[in-house]
């Protein structure tokens, strides 16, 4: 998305104020954790491709409103319709991914796919940024929100092309009474009195309650949820990479390279996640200790060739998080998947919330600080999956 590497920059040329961008954030933030959750039981209720489709044509009517009203009021609204998109796509594109895979026996390839999309929407920040540059010096701010509303159309179309599957409401996480049907096929209309259509598909509140339900109170879903959000929420330390570097002494040339080396490691890292995705907690665990201790090495050395070690640390979290994620969707049963992932990424939301206070308070620490702890607890966690 080429508005991506812009659009603070666009900010202060419109003469907006530092405390009138922080209130953006917030907006976005606030906006995204509200509409989380509601977001993915919609996705259960009705369609999950629809929900990704919907996503895109959400994100293009933002930044839209941002080409046509590049205001405080319209940077506001804006920023309010991509985190709905935001939330709309995130834990139906899971959902629909790993549901498909299981209608055909395949789950197990649902570490290396996801894996892949992470490392291809990585690599993509690269020439993205370089689009951004040239429209730029083209067209302006203006040009760059245009050609991001195509990318997010395009996107849109393409969503559409995707099968989608439903597992039955009574099976288990491992797909084994598994009974989905293409979504595309005719369905009854006819409602019971409980809510449910003729083929026992939960209303949008039920969805909702089974997925805060098994969310909250399955043992096995609710162990991975905690270092799930929280690796995942430690991903908002990448907005602290140019400072880091800049702080230690990395010449200001060379400060754009430092942050893609970390952008191609993490790639890296989730391209692996397949090939690793049955590894061992104690191994997984290993790598999270070995990443923070990367980074507290770096921190403590704060000099240019510490860089080095923060792109070890985030290509090794990356993989360990793509994993994660991966167990998580396996442990997760019953027709309420979106909603359950949308949970996850709601306490991402607050973790990574979190990570922003955090580094005001103590820098890099407090995130080295997260990723032994997780360390420490992936052990205990992941006991009982069958992988040692």
């Amino acid at each position: 998305m080429p508005v991506y590497a812009l659009y603070a920059v666009w900010f202060v040329a419109s003469g907006l104020s530092e405390a009138q961008i922080s209130a953006l954030f917030v907006i976005w933030s606030v906006v995204g954790l509200v509409v989380e959750v509601p977001s993915g039981a919609l996705a259960d209720r009705f369609s999950r491709r629809g929900a990704v489709v919907a996503a895109g044509l959400g994100q293009a009517v933002g930044y839209a409103v941002w080409a046509l009203w590049p205001t405080f009021a319209g940077f506001a609204l804006g920023f309010a319709l991509w985190a709905i998109g935001g939330s709309l796509d995130s834990g139906a594109r899971e959902a629909l991914l790993y549901d498909a895979l299981a209608a055909a026996g395949a789950q197990a390839r649902y570490a290396r796919l996801i894996g892949a999309t992470t490392a291809a929407g990585l690599l993509a920040e690269v020439p993205a940024a370089g689009l951004a540059t040239l429209l730029w010096s083209v067209g302006g701010f203006t040009a760059v929100a245009w050609a991001s509303v195509g990318t997010c159309l395009l996107a849109a179309v393409v969503a559409t092309r995707l099968p989608e599957t439903r597992p039955d409401p009574g099976s288990g996480p491992d797909g084994s009474t598994d009974r989905s049907t293409d979504r595309s096929t005719d369905r009854s209309t006819d409602r019971s009195t409980d809510g449910r259509t003729d083929d026992d598909e939960p209303g949008y509140r039920a969805a909702l309650r089974a997925g805060i339900a098994e969310a909250a109170a399955r043992p096995a879903v609710r162990a991975l949820l905690v270092p799930v959000a929280v690796l995942a929420g430690v991903d908002a330390v990448e907005e602290y990479f140019p400072l880091l570097a800049a702080d230690w002494s990395v010449p200001t040339g060379f400060v754009p390279l430092a942050v893609v080396a970390t952008s191609v490691t993490g790639a890296a890292g989730a391209a692996l996640a397949g090939r690793v995705a049955g590894w061992s907690r104690w191994r997984l665990a290993a790598v999270v200790a070995g990443a923070g201790a990367a980074l507290a090495v770096a921190a403590a050395l704060a000099v240019p060739a510490g860089m080095v070690l923060v792109a070890a640390f985030y290509g090794a979290y990356r993989m360990v998080l793509v994993v994660l994620q991966a167990r998580l969707q396996d442990r997760i049963g019953g027709p309420a998947r979106a909603t359950v992932t949308s949970v996850a990424g709601l306490a991402t939301e607050v973790v990574g919330i979190g990570v922003f206070a955090a580094w005001a308070l103590g820098g890099v620490w407090p995130v080295v600080v997260a990723a032994l702890a997780v360390a420490a607890l992936l052990p205990r966690l992941l006991r009982g999956d069958g992988r040692g």
